[in-house]
C-alpha cells in the first residue's frame, strides 16, 4: 500500500510547542517535585540544571538531528543512517528499544493520567473538603484499591489522547499543543500568584534556590541525572519521531535551548506553586510520590478557596500529563504507520488498545493482582523500574554514541551552525560528558 509524504510541522513555533509539551509533563510537576522535597532542595535543583545542561541538551539535539536525517520512524530511521554510514543494521535496535520504552512508560502514565483526572473531578464536588491526612490517605487507597474505578479513569484518559493523536502531526499534535501548553503555563502562573500570598514564599523559595550543600551526596546527584533524563522524553524515541517531522530550516541548537528552557521554568514554577502551600499549611515536604495525590488535597481541604485551587492544579496536571501522553504514543503510531498497511487512524487505535491493555495489567497490580510479581516487583512498578533504569539510558546512550560515531562530523557542525572551536567543544559534551553521564546513571540504578 503506498503511503503519503511523511508529515511535517506547519511552523517552527508549532513544533516548539509539541517538543516543550513532550518535555512538561508530570515529570515537571509531580516528579520533579517530590524529588525535590526527598532530596533537600536547592542543591537537588541546582544539580539538576547542571544535568539538564552537560546532558540532556546534547542527547536530545543528537535525537532531533538523526530523525531529521532519516525522515522515518525510529527503527527505520536507525536501520537507514546506519546502512547509509556504512554501520551495522543493528543499530536499529536503537530505535527498536526508545519505541518499546514510549510504549510501555505510556501503558502506566495513563493510569497515573486517570488519577489525574479522577482528582479534577474531586476538586469539582468538593470531595477534599475538611480532609485530614487519615482521610486523605484512605481516599488514595480506596481509589487504588478499586479496580473499576481505575479502569473507567485509564480508559478516558487514553480516549482523550487518542483522539489527538489520530488527527495527525498538525492538525493533533501540534494543535493540541498550541491549546494545552499555553492554558497550562496561564493556570501554573495562577498557583504561583496564589503561593506568593501564602505567607510562605520566602520559605519556598529559599528551599529552592538556597542550597545547602550538605544535603548533596550520590544519591541526590544520581536522582537530579535520572531527573534530567526523564524530563526532556530522551531515550522514548520520541524526539527521533518528533525530529523527522522537522524541516532544514530549523536550527536544532537553538530550538533545543528554547525547549529546555520551557521545561526547566515551567518545573521551577511548579515547585514555587506547591511548595509555599505545603509549607503555608506546615505539611511535609519530604513525603515522597504521595506529595501530589495525598498531601496537597489536605492543603487544598483546609484553606480558604481551597476548592477552586485544588481545581486550577489538578486540571494543570491532567493538562500536563496529556501532553506527554501524546507524545509518548506518537513513536509507536509512526512506527505502525509506516511499517504497516494501516494509515494513521487505524494505526492509533491499533497502538493505543495495546497500550490500554498493559496498563490494565498494571492499574490490577494495585488490587486483585497484588500478589502477581515480575522479579520482586508488581506488574506497574516492574514497569517504571525496566523503562527508568534499562530502556530509557539504553536508548539515550546508543543515540548518542550513534551521533557521535557514525554521523559525519563537518556535516553536523555545519547543520548546528557553529565554528570549528564551539564545535569541537560541543564534541566533547557529546563524545564524552553525555555518555559517561549516562551510563553512570545506568550502572548506579543496579547497585
Amino acid at each position: 500500500m503506498a503511503k503519503l509524504a511523511h508529515a511535517q510541522w506547519s511552523s517552527k513555533m508549532g513544533f516548539v510547542l509539541a517538543a516543550a509539551g513532550s518535555a512538561v509533563g508530570l515529570g515537571n510537576i509531580w516528579r520533579f517535585s517530590y524529588l525535590t522535597g526527598e532530596s533537600g532542595g536547592a542543591a537537588f535543583v541546582l544539580v539538576y540544571l547542571a544535568c539538564v545542561a552537560l546532558v540532556g541538551l546534547p542527547i536530545l539535539v543528537a535525537e532531533w538531528m538523526i530523525g531529521r536525517r532519516g525522515q522515518k520512524n525510529p527503527i527505520n530511521t536507525m536501520a537507514d543512517l546506519a546502512k547509509r554510514h556504512g554501520r551495522s543494521r543493528g543499530w536499529a535496535m536503537v530505535g527498536v528499544s526508545g519505541v518499546l520504552a514510549s510504549f510501555l512508560i505510556l501503558s502506566f502514565y495513563s493510569v497515573i493520567g486517570g488519577w489525574s483526572l479522577n482528582y479534577t473531578v474531586g476538586a469539582v464536588i468538593g470531595s477534599f473538603s475538611g480532609q485530614d491526612a487519615a482521610a486523605s490517605e484512605a481516599a488514595f487507597g480506596a481509589l487504588l484499591g478499586n479496580p473499576g474505578s481505575l479502569l473507567i479513569w485509564h480508559t478516558l484518559f487514553m480516549v482523550l489522547v487518542v483522539g489527538i493523536v489520530a488527527r495527525g502531526v498538525t492538525k493533533g499534535l501540534e494543535a493540541a499543543a498550541r491549546i494545552l501548553m499555553p492554558a497550562l503555563v496561564v493556570l501554573l502562573l495562577v498557583l504561583v500568584g496564589y503561593g506568593a500570598t501564602s505567607g510562605a514564599f520566602g520559605q519556598a523559595f529559599a528551599f529552592m534556590f538556597t542550597p545547602d550543600w550538605s544535603a548533596l551526596d550520590g544519591g541526590v546527584m544520581l536522582a537530579a541525572m535520572g531527573q534530567a533524563f526523564f524530563t526532556l522524553s530522551l531515550g522514548m524515541g520520541i524526539m527521533m519521531a518528533y525530529g523527522s517531522y522537522l524541516g532544514e530550516d530549523v536550527n536544532l541548537l537553538g530550538t533545543a535551548r528554547t525547549v529546555i528552557v520551557l521545561d526547566t521554568a515551567i518545573a521551577l514554577l511548579a515547585g514555587l506553586a506547591i511548595f509555599p502551600i505545603v509549607f503555608a499549611t506546615n505539611l511535609d515536604a519530604s513525603s515522597g510520590p504521595g506529595l501530589i495525590f495525598v498531601t496537597l488535597p489536605i492543603a487544598f481541604g483546609n484553606m480558604v478557596g481551597g476548592t477552586l485551587l485544588g481545581l486550577g492544579f489538578f486540571l494543570l496536571l491532567t493538562f500536563a500529563a496529556l501532553t506527554s501522553a501524546i507524545s509518548l504514543l506518537e513513536p509507536v503510531v509512526e512506527t505502525l504507520e509506516e511499517r504497516t498497511a494501516l494509515g494513521r487512524l487505524g494505526a492509533t487505535v491499533v497502538s493505543a488498545l495495546a497500550v490500554w491493555l498493559v496498563g490494565v495489567a498494571a492499574l490490577l497490580s494495585f488490587n486483585v493482582w497484588g500478589d502477581v510479581l515480575l522479579f520482586g516487583l508488581n506488574i506497574f512498578d516492574f514497569l517504571d523500574t525496566f523503562t527508568g533504569k534499562i530502556l530509557l539510558p539504553l536508548t539515550g546512550l546508543g543515540a548518542i554514541v550513534f551521533y557521535s560515531l557514525c554521523l559525519d562530523k563537518e556535516e553536523s557542525r555545519r547543520e548546528l551552525g557553529m565554528d570549528v572551536y564551539d564545535y569541537s567543544l560541543w564534541n566533547l559534551l557529546t563524545k564524552y560528558v553525555a555518555p559517561i553521564g549516562v551510563i553512570v546513571v545506568f550502572v548506579a540504578g543496579f547497585i
